[in-house]
């Protein structure tokens, strides 16, 4: 009989054991899960077989590494760091290219409500302002975002506050650094009942090109709203005039596959190691709390006769430790 209730004990003992060990284990995976990608204004690099993360989250730029754009690690040293940027405050937006006939990357942002730029020889960084004061400093403006067009023209689109966040782009000079300012013009503005719940905001502009189309994807309303949506214009010209596609918003709230997610915007495309193309953008922390942001990445498509779509599963990126 005592033996039989060492026996019983002992195999209790086993069990209360795994049970634990499950817990911790499911409470550690639930940890993980959580912390996701824990930037706002994402932006994706894919470069040199990885993906680089960057976005909005602390005085200064972090940037995460990725081999599959689904598991990241956060690089230890900032990608940007204070000491190597004009301005104190609000670092915002950042974008990063590798611009191959410069052989140098630059990374495009916002600090103290001025755009910026900083370059580096490498997408981890360190990304240093050669010469420390705003790209166009006449007045504020927010949310850079190059493109190069196939004549190998650059321009950067942006947001200045002209009646309320209003998207403009102009022609940069060759060493991407300035403005032509002759070449200022005004994109898109929130006009549209969607565009305007909560703020006259339309910012966190894209450009993309297909064929002889540009297209312009952006985010309206306030970024503290749970309606903060993302929409897309069309042209036939870098400069516009652009016609607002009569779908928009393209990517909300309640949309299939966004789950639970509200205040969905500030995004960036970025062209995957497979050919694809994929959406990186933000969402509030949950519905009761804009921050912590975090963010997730759906796929990015064209349909025969040119419509664009944000898409397909809702992928949560997760950082490890």
């Amino acid at each position: 009989m005592k033996i039989k209730w060492m026996t019983l004990i002992f195999l209790l003992l086993i069990w209360n054991i795994l049970c634990v060990s499950l817990s911790a284990g499911n409470k550690a995976e639930s940890y993980v899960q959580q912390i996701g990608l824990p930037i706002a204004d994402p932006y994706i690099l894919c470069y040199g077989g990885c993906y680089y993360a960057y976005g909005t989250n602390e005085r200064g730029f972090a940037v995460y590494v990725s081999r599959d754009f689904m598991h990241w690690r956060r690089n230890p040293v900032l990608a940007l760091s204070p000491e190597n940027s004009w301005g104190n405050q609000g670092y915002w937006a950042p974008e990063v290219y590798y611009i191959q006939s410069l052989k140098k990357f630059y990374m495009f942002y916002t600090v103290n409500e001025q755009v910026c730029v900083a370059t580096s020889d490498s997408p981890e960084g360190p990304f240093v302002q050669d010469m420390k004061k705003p790209l166009w400093g006449v007045e504020k403006n927010i949310d850079p975002s190059l493109f190069i067009d196939s004549d190998g023209k650059a321009y950067l689109y942006f947001v200045r506050f002209t009646g309320g966040n209003v998207i403009w782009c102009a022609e940069l000079n060759a060493d991407l650094k300035s403005l032509k300012e002759e070449t200022l013009t005004k994109c898109v503005e929130a006009e549209e009942e969607w565009e305007r719940r909560r703020a006259i905001v339309a910012e966190g502009p894209s450009l993309l090109k297909r064929g002889s189309t540009y297209y312009l994807l952006y985010s309206a309303n306030h970024f503290e709203s749970q309606d903060y949506a993302v929409g897309y214009a069309v042209s036939d010209s870098p400069y516009g005039p652009w016609q607002k596609y009569s779908g928009n918003p393209i990517l909300r709230r309640g949309m299939r596959g966004t789950g639970k997610l509200v205040g969905i915007g500030h995004g960036a495309p970025f062209q995957c190691m497979d050919g694809k193309y994929r959406y990186v953008f933000h969402a509030h922390a949950n519905k009761k709390n804009v921050q912590p942001r975090s963010s997730y990445i759906k796929e990015l498509v064209w349909s025969d006769n040119g419509i664009l779509a944000i898409c397909g599963d809702l992928i949560s990126p997760v950082v490890e430790k």
